[in-house]
């Protein structure tokens, strides 16, 4: 699927032969077009039309690149990242870019909401653009960037209901889930450290093609990436500490079941020890304890030896 949109605001049909026009007049107006799951004609359409080079093309067709810019003469070929959480998976896509002096082209398997609303913001509002085809870019590459918040906002909040749980109900099931969690912030954060050196790169490379000018929009893109890896590595603080919690929550509870057990034993080891000692054979204990009031007398002290530790033990807090 094929969408083209002018530095103006004004959309136009993305076919070869369109496109074609459009490039071949070297004062035309600056375009994006968008290109979404594409098809093996729109691969010919890269090809042939604009003239990209083959392993760009390939690059698109594998979808396993890291985020990287690369540099063709006469244009720049970028892979940008952009995430969503999916359960405890983080889902990452691949955003493919071409940066020429005229034009935009963005690739990508996978529906993008965010281009979209971009896309529906220039129509409207076609300042926006500043009718400037590296001001198109910025404003790409910032709406990819930013898409990365929401997923880090959604991460950050299922390890907070994740804490939570911990302490109120911790489990075997629950640790497992905060290990792949861990897992899966290691891998966003190693994605988001080569996206911060890509938009560092970007950032000095168009500041030289473009001016000072846009060299600022592109640092602010550049402190959000930051702000982004920063929020990883703090999440990956708070999933550490949450394995620590895990582990003094289960302890305390199994120190309240062995205090428990313990006086429980503590109770019946007196109880043991009477029942034991009168309980033997022997001729002289059996001929001086048959009387009942002998074994009233038994039972009475075991109760009153029970009743004595209960006290002792309510004392020292440990009932």
């Amino acid at each position: 699927m094929r969408k083209l949109v002018t530095t103006s605001g004004g959309t136009a049909e993305a076919t070869e032969e369109c496109i074609a026009t459009v490039l071949a007049d070297p004062r035309g107006e600056g375009f994006w077009l968008d290109v979404e799951a594409p098809e093996e004609r729109d691969y010919r359409l890269l090809e042939r039309v604009f003239g990209f080079h083959p392993l760009t093309i390939e690059d698109i067709q594998e979808v396993t690149e890291r985020p990287k810019l690369d540099e063709y003469g006469s244009y720049l070929f970028l892979v940008v990242f952009t995430a969503r959480l999916e359960r405890d998976d983080v889902h990452f896509m691949e955003q493919h870019l071409y940066a020429g002096k005229r034009f935009v082209v963005t690739v990508h398997h996978e529906p993008q909401p965010e281009l979209d609303a971009l896309r529906e913001r220039i129509r409207r509002g076609p300042e926006l653009t500043r009718t400037d085809p590296g001001f198109l870019l910025y404003l790409v590459v910032d709406t990819l960037i930013d898409a990365m918040f929401p997923t880090l906002d959604r991460l950050d909040e299922t390890i907070d209901e994740i804490q939570d749980t911990v302490v109120e109900r911790p489990s075997a099931q629950l640790l497992r889930r905060i290990y792949d969690l861990k897992h899966t912030v290691i891998d966003l954060r190693r994605q988001l450290g080569a996206q911060r050196d890509l938009v560092q790169q970007l950032t000095s490379r168009l500041s030289q093609l473009h001016g000072r000018e846009i060299g600022l929009y592109y640092r602010d893109v550049y402190d959000h990436v930051v702000r982004q890896y920063e929020t990883v590595d703090s999440l990956r603080d708070l999933l550490t500490g949450t394995v620590d919690v895990y582990l003094s929550t289960v302890s305390v509870r199994e120190n309240a079941t062995m205090k428990q057990l313990t006086v429980v034993a503590s109770l019946f080891l007196p109880l043991s020890f009477l029942t034991g000692f009168f309980g033997m054979n022997f001729a002289f204990l059996v001929d001086r304890i048959g009387s009942p009031w002998a074994f009233g007398i038994g039972v009475g002290l075991m109760g009153a030896i029970t009743l004595v530790q209960l006290g002792i033990f309510r004392r020292r807090g440990l009932l």
